[in-house]
C-alpha cells in the first residue's frame, strides 16, 4: 500500500543546499517540528569558515545536552555534495534513503546572483564563463538532484519537489541577465515537469520570495563594470549593482575592493554577512511559506511570498495583459480560417475599449 504522511506528521526533507541563513534557520525549524533532514553541503562552501561557521553551529546545538535539541542529532545527516555531478546527487539520495528510509520533500535551493550588464559578462573570457558557471549553479546542479529523486518518489507513489527561486522568475532585473535566465529555465523545466509526474502522485511547487532574500543569503559575484554602464547608471536610480554593493561595503569584512587608479577591475565575490536578527527579519516570512506548503496534501504550483513580490508580478501581468489587447489584431491576422474563438477576442478587445472610455467619461 502506498503511504503519504500526513500534512503535520514528522516528514523527511532533502535540501540540496543547506548553508545559507535561510536554510540554517528553516532545518532548526524542521528539526524542531520532528522533522528527519538531510542537509547536503556543497565543497566550496564547506570548505569556507566564515559560510559554514552556522551550520557548524547547528551541528553542535543538534549534540548538545539541551532539553529542547533532545534527538535532533539522530534527525539530522549532512552530505557532502557537489550537485554539478549527477553521480554524487544519486549517491546522495541513495544515503538519505538508507537512513531515513524516504524522502518526502525535495527542497531545490542553491543559489548564488551574478551581478553584470550582457556586454559586461561578454567583455572577456572571465566573464563568459560566470555566465555558464551560473547556469550550472542555478540550473543544471538542481535539475541533477531532481532526476535523482524521481525514481525514488515514483517509487513511493508520492513526493513533493519545491524550488526556492524568487519573483525573477517573473520579472527581469537589470544587471542580473543570466541569473533571470538560468531561473526562467528552471522554472520552465518545473512548470513541464509536473505534467510529467502528476500521474505518480508526485508534486511540484515553485517559490518565489524577493530577489533580495536571496541575494543576500548567497554568495554575489560582480563582473568587472564598463565605463559606459557607470556613466549611464551615474544619473538614474540605484541598480542592483549598486544596492548590493552599499550592502557589502557597510560591513568592513565584506567590503569590495577598489580597483586601483589606471588598474583593471577584477572579478569579485563576496558573502553577505548581516547582523543576526537583519537576517531573522529577512527570511523567516520564507521559512514559515516552506514549512507550511513542504509536503502539503494539495500544494500550491506557484507560491509568491511577500506582499511587495506579489504587487511586482500582479503590475507584469496586468502589463503582460494589456500589451496582448492592444495586438490581438496583429495576433489573430495571421490565422487562416475566421472562427468564434476569434470574433471573441475582438469582442474582448472592443468591450476593454468602451470600459476604459466610459471610465475616462466618469473622471
Amino acid at each position: 500500500m502506498d503511504y503519504t504522511a500526513p500534512h503535520n506528521s514528522p516528514r523527511t526533507w532533502f535540501l540540496t543546499s543547506s548553508l545559507s541563513p535561510l536554510c540554517i534557520r528553516l532545518i532548526r525549524l524542521l528539526l524542531a517540528h520532528g522533522d528527519h533532514v538531510v542537509a547536503c553541503l556543497p565543497p566550496a562552501e564547506v570548505e569556507d569558515d566564515e559560510r559554514s561557521a552556522e551550520f557548524r553551529e547547528l551541528i553542535n546545538e543538534c549534540k548538545s545536552d539541551r532539553k529542547d535539541r533532545d534527538g535532533w542529532k539522530d534527525r539530522i545527516r549532512g552530505i557532502r555534495c557537489d550537485g554539478r555531478a549527477m553521480g554524487q546527487c544519486g549517491a546522495a539520495i541513495a544515503e538519505a534513503v538508507q537512513v531515513f528510509g524516504r524522502i518526502d520533500i525535495l527542497l531545490c535551493c542553491k543559489f548564488e546572483a551574478l551581478i553584470g550588464t550582457v556586454e559586461e559578462l561578454s567583455a572577456t573570457p572571465s566573464t563568459r564563463n560566470l555566465a555558464r558557471d551560473q547556469f550550472e549553479t542555478i540550473f543544471f546542479s538542481q535539475v541533477n538532484f531532481i532526476k535523482a529523486a524521481l525514481p525514488q518518489f515514483r517509487a513511493q507513489h508520492t513526493g513533493h519537489i519545491i524550488v526556492l527561486t524568487s519573483i525573477g522568475g517573473h520579472i527581469g532585473t537589470p544587471c542580473m541577465p543570466m541569473y533571470t535566465a538560468a531561473t526562467w529555465a528552471l522554472e520552465g523545466y518545473c512548470d513541464s515537469l509536473a505534467y510529467e509526474i502528476a500521474p505518480f502522485n508526485i508534486k511540484v511547487t515553485i517559490v518565489q520570495p524577493n530577489k533580495e532574500i536571496q541575494s543576500l543569503t548567497n554568495k554575489i559575484i560582480f563582473a568587472p563594470q564598463l565605463a559606459c554602464y557607470e556613466s549611464a547608471e551615474a544619473s538614474q536610480v540605484p541598480t542592483m549593482r549598486e544596492m548590493l554593493a552599499n550592502v557589502l561595503n557597510a560591513n568592513p569584512d565584506t567590503a569590495l575592493d577598489e580597483a586601483e587608479e589606471g588598474g583593471e577591475e577584477e572579478v569579485q565575490q563576496r558573502y553577505p554577512q548581516l547582523p543576526a536578527a537583519a537576517y531573522e527579519k529577512l527570511v523567516m516570512e520564507t521559512v514559515h511559506a516552506l514549512t507550511a506548503i513542504g509536503g502539503h496534501e494539495n500544494p500550491p504550483s506557484r507560491h509568491i511570498v511577500g506582499f511587495e513580490g506579489a504587487v511586482a508580478v500582479k503590475e507584469k501581468l496586468k502589463t503582460v495583459t494589456e500589451e496582448l489587447e492592444d495586438f490581438v489584431e496583429a495576433s489573430l491576422a495571421v490565422d487562416i480560417f475566421e472562427s468564434e474563438l476569434k470574433a471573441e477576442a475582438r469582442q474582448g478587445k472592443s468591450n476593454l475599449g468602451m470600459e476604459s472610455g466610459m471610465g475616462g467619461m466618469s473622471s
